[in-house]
């Protein structure tokens, strides 16, 4: 599945403007757009996945099944809206004989440059840095380098489980943080949680890991 939702319209030299980026996901995994689309998508994915209910399913079962899949589905959903995000990803469909509790949240950040502050050769990484650090995280594990020409950004911790916030187990978190070309002062942020198979340091917690890497390794902007 290529997901090419987001649009920006920003000029690059004489390259063709980006004007929003593509990802390829596996076809278990269903993108629903937050700013515009939301609730056409939102109820495909339940429509889709009540189709998968098997058949011999007892009836009354199916019921309480449809309205917590959907409950939850939802209330993810308004999570990410209300955190101002583009687009949400969510595994709909098992992986194998394995079902994953993870999704990828993507939102774009901006950081102000004040009037006549001079650009530094190492101030957008140090920029990065300081946008994720405003949610006090501490004791995460940061590296630089580049994504599809652009300076990149990796964070990587876990986050404890925070039951009045809806997380009742503790989740890896590892976010990407990407300039957008011809824009130093806005960035591209993609945020993958998963709870593993019940510990965030567990060996399906490693393998969805280095599968969100290779993904991003695969990022390209989409222009013109």
């Amino acid at each position: 599945m290529q997901a090419e939702p987001a649009r920006w319209a920003e000029r690059v030299g004489d390259e063709a403007p980006v004007t929003g980026y593509r990802i390829i996901l596996p076809d278990q995994w269903a993108q629903a757009p937050l700013r515009q689309g939301t609730e056409e998508a939102v109820r495909r994915i339940l429509d889709d996945a009540c189709a998968r209910i098997p058949a011999d399913t007892p009836p009354d079962k199916i019921g309480p099944y449809k309205r917590e899949l959907e409950r939850r589905f939802r209330e993810a959903v308004g999570q990410a809206v209300q955190s101002g995000a583009l687009d949400l990803y969510l595994p709909v469909k098992p992986m194998g004989d394995c079902s994953i509790g993870a999704s990828i949240l993507v939102s774009e950040s901006l950081l102000p440059r004040r009037q006549g502050q001079p650009q530094s050769e190492g101030e957008p990484t140090e920029a990065a840095v300081r946008l994720l650090s405003r949610d006090g995280v501490e004791g995460a594990d940061l590296s630089a380098g580049e994504v599809d020409g652009a300076l990149a950004v990796r964070r990587e911790h876990v986050a404890k489980a925070d039951s009045p916030q809806g997380a009742v187990l503790a989740s890896r978190r590892v976010e990407y943080m990407i300039s957008v070309p011809g824009d130093p002062d806005r960035w591209f942020v993609a945020a993958f949680s998963t709870v593993g198979g019940g510990s965030p340091r567990d060996e399906l917690a490693d393998v969805l890991v280095e599968w969100f890497d290779a993904l991003m390794a695969n990022f390209r902007w989409r222009r013109g």
